[in-house]
């Protein structure tokens, strides 16, 4: 073959129009990451984007709005042990998952109902 897929650039979340706001509470306080400049001419269709290192989450206004109840972006996570416990202080609920070996996975839901799966390979 001669092309290659790298990584992931960004993954896209849809959410109910005016709910910026939301987002940015869930987004950057709760979960950490920070929120990032949209180009300009992308700025009128509503929405924010947000990363974490190389991982960038950009939350699209989708009128209707439906959730993303199965497809879902995967997180991988240090310490989710800990995460876990932010999350409780939160008020966040997850739902512990053992069905993959080898892993500590757990899905969340954003408020806006969207599937978030976070992940921590054990060596």
């Amino acid at each position: 073959m001669e092309y290659s897929f790298n990584k992931i650039d960004h993954v896209q979340l849809a959410a109910p129009e005016g709910s910026e706001n939301t987002a940015r509470d869930f987004f950057s306080r709760i979960l950490g990451f920070k929120e990032i400049d949209k180009p300009e001419q992308l700025r009128k269709r509503g929405g924010v984007w947000f990363c974490s290192g190389t991982i960038q989450i950009h939350i699209g206004v989708e009128e209707p709005f439906s959730p993303a109840k199965k497809a879902h972006p995967a997180l991988e996570v240090t310490n989710i042990e800990a995460l876990k416990t932010h999350l409780r202080k939160n008020q966040v609920e997850f739902k512990e998952d053992n069905k993959l070996p080898n892993v500590n996975r757990m899905y969340i839901h954003d408020p806006f109902g969207n599937r978030i799966e976070i992940l921590e390979w054990r060596k």
